[in-house]
């Protein structure tokens, strides 16, 4: 009678278990559908075609940025300084628009939207380069390492103008650089240019993750970086990665956002990484690695987006709104640590009831 007795009770305690770790896998959803209904009861106007239109984009920036930051975080490490790459990339595109790059003996020369775009993204990579090989080759702490390129990048992007904002990048005719507001302000089939670049982004970064070898590295590394090691996977190789491709995304989110601006601002992007941070998280990127998905960071981008896009249809402070942010941060870390010791208590009930 003892051992039924103990039997049902263990099988209670794993259903309410199983249940539980359901809910907080869930917990991105429900997010999202919680913040909806609470701005669409509070905020005017909040399910008008515009304002989810702009919505979108705003969310779109917080995706391109998560979805770089969710590989550096599943290897353990942390990236912020792509807030500061998506303001010097910024200026380098307006630069490159309205200034060109001159050459000895006093030529000029001016690039199309299409070449502007590609110069932009080899200087992301490159700046992620770069906190690659801090980290990897000179055993630099990542949070070290990539605060210091923070600073960096955000310094030289306030050097190239000497802080003033580079206005009309409209470009012209006759140098056949027009057409950069496209990006930001063009649509097709009624969703926003920045969307379906989204789209195609998240889809590749899924792909790889699941079923690229590189990609199964770094859940692989983030897991156990030591064994990893002993198995022959090349660390170095995937850490380098997973810091250029984030530089990649910040590259992106610096051209969308001077596009849809049509200008170029030193400052802009400034805190974007606690938002990248916060969505990765919020969509189930575990921050001691090792865990996360592409698909659950796109939701938490949403989150985030809609969540500061809706406190500011309300009049809520900016001030009060970064405290929120931190909180959500926070709650998400706690959830993230309370689901991993019920995963492993619902384990060990799995396999008492087994034996």
């Amino acid at each position: 009678m003892t051992t039924a007795t103990h039997t049902a009770a263990t099988g209670n305690h794993l259903s309410t278990g199983a249940a539980l770790l359901t809910l907080m896998k869930l917990r991105t959803f429900i997010a999202l559908f919680a913040v909806i209904i609470f701005f669409s009861i509070f905020a005017p106007n909040f399910l008008s075609t515009a304002n989810m239109i702009l919505m979108s984009k705003h969310a779109t920036q917080n995706a391109f940025l998560a979805i770089g930051m969710t590989f550096v975080i599943i290897t353990g490490g942390i990236d912020l300084s792509v807030g500061s790459i998506v303001g010097l990339c910024g200026m380098i595109a307006g630069g490159l628009i309205m200034y060109g790059v001159a050459l000895p003996l006093g030529y000029t020369v001016y690039f199309n939207i299409v070449e502007v775009a590609v110069i932009v993204m080899v200087v992301g990579i490159l700046i992620g380069a770069v906190n690659g090989l801090l980290i990897t080759r000179l055993n630099v702490a990542p949070f070290i390492a990539t605060l210091g390129t923070l600073y960096v990048a955000r310094g030289m992007a306030l050097l190239y103008s000497d802080g003033q904002t580079l206005p009309n990048l409209t470009g012209r005719e006759d140098l056949g650089n027009q057409g950069f507001s496209y990006l930001g302000s063009g649509s097709i089939l009624g969703l926003p240019v920045s969307v379906w670049i989204l789209i195609v982004v998240a889809l590749g970064a899924a792909y790889f993750a699941r079923f690229v070898p590189l990609g199964r590295h770094i859940f692989a590394v983030g897991g156990n970086e030591r064994a990893s090691r002993m198995s022959g996977i090349r660390v170095n190789r995937v850490k380098m990665f997973v810091y250029m491709f984030s530089g990649f995304c910040a590259a992106i989110v610096g051209l969308v956002i001077s596009s849809e601006l049509m200008a170029s601002h030193p400052a802009t992007g400034t805190n974007l990484e606690l938002n990248a941070i916060a969505a990765a998280v919020l969509g189930g990127t575990s921050m001691s690695g090792g865990r996360g998905t592409i698909g659950g960071t796109i939701i938490g981008a949403f989150v985030i987006g809609i969540l500061s896009d809706g406190l500011v249809m309300m009049g809520v402070s900016s001030f009060w709104q970064m405290v929120i942010k931190g909180l959500v941060i926070i709650v998400a870390v706690v959830v993230d640590q309370a689901q991993r010791r019920l995963q492993q208590r619902v384990t060990l009930m799995q396999m008492a009831k087994a034996g």
